[in-house]
């Protein structure tokens, strides 16, 4: 599955650490959860144009933060659910960048749109969406959990793509 959309690097005594080719943003934006201080960072593949590389280029990964656990790891397949992507489909390559449209299985009903272009000698990417109804650059969400399991609710944050002030909006699940 990821190994068909980066490189993973060798086993060892956790799951395999997610690696990115140059070109790559391997943080467009993240999930964070009430859980702990692990997130779920959410990546673009590029090719050398800045372009999405095939045709899934978004892919969703841990980046761990608590101790004893390895920096990078996929997704596993029980949370794919949870944190998986629902669809994606590449709308535009140019010569220097792209779009990707994606739908998370969490929020399906909200396409976020991943804008990729070059900036200098790098590739950057951001996520655009509606947020409490205003056009946005999204950052993060934050997944508030229920005990024993579940989402109590998501907080959607960003900035407006006009004015660029803060715009917040919280989903109940």
């Amino acid at each position: 599955m990821l190994v068909t959309t980066c490189a993973l690097a060798a086993r060892g005594a956790h799951a395999d650490a997610v690696r990115f080719a140059p070109a790559d943003v391997a943080s467009v934006f993240v999930i964070a959860k009430s859980e702990n201080k692990n997130q779920v960072a959410y990546a673009v593949l590029l090719d050398a144009q800045c372009a999405p590389r095939g045709s899934t280029p978004v892919l969703a990964y841990w980046q761990n933060r608590e101790p004893g656990l390895p920096a990078t790891e996929p997704l596993a397949a029980h949370e794919q659910g949870a944190y998986g992507i629902a669809s994606q489909m590449v709308t535009a390559r140019g010569a220097s960048g792209g779009s990707v449209r994606v739908a998370l299985r969490a929020l399906p009903s909200r396409t976020i749109t991943i804008e990729t272009s070059r900036q200098g000698d790098r590739c950057v990417a951001s996520a655009t969406l509606p947020i409490a109804g205003t056009p946005a650059r999204l950052t993060s969400v934050y997944a508030q959990l229920k005990w024993p399991f579940g989402v109590e609710y998501l907080m959607l944050n960003g900035s407006a793509i006009t004015g660029g002030q803060a715009v917040r909006e919280k989903i109940a699940r």
